[in-house]
């Protein structure tokens, strides 16, 4: 598990003082879906990266924190919603490094109810809450609103929703790079694109990268556009072999089926594994539907990265 070593007061933020634990580990789990068809099934345990920024939320946020702390920026602003994973790494990081952290909210209606436990940990991390309305929200990114920002908190980096951006992208080749000869397809569950960007291009050459958006709602469309963008801005134009299946959000982020908790229960007794239930028990649950759909080849091994804990 990653250790922290705290920046001296006065100090520029260095993530390196976070000392997380890399490469991740791969564990091989002989689960039956998989074992009848001769599948090797394998874990990238990401989860076990750092305790408090696990799985590619690290890898996201890793290299754009050095770019901050690079340009002496002190003060993070980002986007989420409610239970917003990448909001409480964001928070985490900033009580950790020094930084002032900003998080934008998706709902103004949630300004005046008691947080959840989700904003309430980012809170305790000194993250300040601000809400947005959902209208203004989904233009988070334009210069106008932007301007509002500035004018109420000053200067501050952007970071986007998600941590996805070119410096993300870079940052989650490392993921394939780690598992490069490791499986025949490697997947992951997609929010905002990011880390499916990284990965693919990191992957070797006759490796597949695999998606299932945790999102629905047109997303698979928006989701593939932004992958391909992420991947122009980070590397200069397409790399590696992927693609999406976006047949398993189960009624869209957070969002949870009679189905996906039988399933996640039946795993979790079968192997003593708990299951992050908005990204990594839709992802086990895909990859367990295509196995038994026949979709790999027998004798082929899959690769689930874990980006989180429970």
């Amino acid at each position: 598990m990653g250790r922290v070593t705290r920046t001296a007061p006065g100090q520029p933020p260095d993530p390196h003082t976070l000392r997380p634990r890399l490469p991740s580990p791969v564990q091989e789990l002989t689960d039956g879906p998989f074992a009848r068809r001769g599948i090797r099934l394998l874990l990238k345990r990401d989860d076990l990266i750092h305790p408090d920024l696990s799985g590619n939320k690290w890898r996201k946020l890793e290299p754009n924190l050095r770019a901050a702390a690079a340009a002496g920026d002190r003060t993070l602003l980002t986007f989420g919603g409610a239970y917003s994973n990448h909001l409480r790494a964001t928070a985490a990081a900033g009580r950790l490094l020094g930084f002032r952290t900003i998080g934008v909210v998706r709902g103004d209606e949630l300004a005046g109810r008691p947080l959840n436990a989700s904003l309430a940990r980012c809170a305790a991390d000194g993250m300040r809450l601000h809400f947005l309305d959902r209208a203004r929200y989904r233009r988070a990114t334009d210069p106008d609103v932007l301007a509002v920002l500035h004018d109420r908190f000053g200067a501050f980096r952007l970071i986007p929703e998600g941590g996805s951006n070119s410096l993300a992208a870079q940052g989650c080749t490392e993921l394939g790079r780690e598992l490069r000869g490791v499986a025949d397809t490697v997947a992951v569950a997609c929010g905002t694109g990011g880390t499916l960007a990284g990965l693919a291009a990191g992957l070797g050459p006759r490796q597949r990268a695999l998606g299932f958006p945790v999102l629905k709602g047109g997303r698979p469309h928006f989701l593939g556009r932004a992958v391909a963008e992420l991947q122009t801005a980070a590397f200069g134009g397409p790399r590696g072999i992927w693609r999406l299946d976006d047949r398993f959000h189960c009624g869209g982020y957070a969002r949870r089926t009679p189905e996906l908790d039988a399933f996640a229960a039946a795993f979790e007794d079968r192997h003593g594994l708990p299951l992050e239930r908005s990204y990594v028990a839709k992802l086990l649950y895909g990859l367990t539907t295509l196995a038994e759909e026949g979709a790999f080849a027998p004798g082929s091994a899959v690769a689930a990265v874990i980006t989180g804990r429970p």
